[in-house]
């Protein structure tokens, strides 16, 4: 399977007995934001067969940062309870303003499942084409899932610091040019302006087309090279929370290339007064 599979293509696959469909929008509830609720949502309409993944269900309970990681023990468990355990492939989709079904393909692989693809266009795309939904809650046949690996591809701060000090990688932070230079101020309170010295700005909406589909090849290639960077090179991605910051890791892959995110993000090293900041353009 390949990691973004087309709407025509998923429409063919929807009667395979290995294959699941998981809704993973999630709507950040940043300061000022106008609430959204995608349980809500999901079951006004939905792709046949899919469920509701609830990315924040999914987030380390014992954290006080947002969006970070579960550990191992309750990962399997809502992996489980969803129906997306052990011998399946799993195709990720979303209807949120930041792609969250990266951020559900960034969690996938970090405990080693690697059968995973994002619906290219997302819930959006298969609406404009007037293909087939279903209301309702959803149904699952819990199964077992195994982490594999715990954590792969995701850094925390220690390991950042340990980047910042010896160039190790590239840091490339996917927030808006205003928040990454410091003009507009964090949405979060108790954060500082600004971004990791040193890093990149590839805000993470610059690698989709208008209609919410992906840049693929030169175009995606494009996208990276215009911010400075150079995806042969080690890549560390970061952004508000860990979400977008996915999105650009996703790209990356994309690329053929690797990358790890940073969970805590601005969100963790903008609230700590003992790391280094910057402010201005990269």
């Amino acid at each position: 399977m390949e990691p973004l599979v087309s709407t025509a293509w998923l429409a063919d696959q929807l009667d395979a007995r290995d294959l699941r469909i998981a809704d993973a929008s999630y709507h950040v509830p940043l300061p000022g934001a106008a609430p959204r609720d995608a349980a809500a949502e999901f079951a006004a309409g939905h792709l046949p067969g899919a469920i509701f993944m609830d990315l924040d269900g999914f987030a380390d309970r014992d954290s006080p940062l947002p969006s970070t990681l579960p550990g191992p023990a309750q990962f399997a468990s809502r992996m489980s309870r969803l129906g997306l355990g052990d011998g399946t492939r799993i195709v990720l989709y979303d209807d949120a303003a930041h792609h969250t079904a990266a951020r559900a393909w960034v969690m996938l692989r970090a405990f080693g499942f690697t059968d995973v693809a994002i619906l290219d266009g997302g819930l959006a795309k298969w609406k404009a084409e007037e293909r087939p939904l279903e209301t309702g809650a959803g149904e699952a046949k819990p199964r077992h899932a195994t982490p594999r690996t715990q954590g792969s591809g995701i850094l925390d701060k220690a390991a950042m610091r340990t980047i910042l000090a010896d160039g190790s990688a590239q840091i490339v932070d996917a927030r808006s040019a205003a928040r990454f230079t410091g003009e507009e101020a964090d949405p979060r309170p108790g954060i500082a302006p600004g971004h990791i010295p040193g890093s990149r700005n590839l805000p993470y909406t610059r690698l989709f087309h208008p209609d919410g589909t992906w840049k693929c090849g030169d175009e995606l290639a494009a996208a990276f090279a215009q911010a400075g960077v150079d995806p042969s090179r080690p890549l560390a991605m970061t952004c508000g929370s860990g979400i977008t910051a996915s999105v650009l890791a996703f790209g990356a892959h994309l690329l053929g290339r690797e990358a790890s995110v940073y969970d805590g993000s601005w969100t963790e090293w903008g609230a700590d007064p003992s790391t280094p900041k910057a402010v201005g353009a990269a």
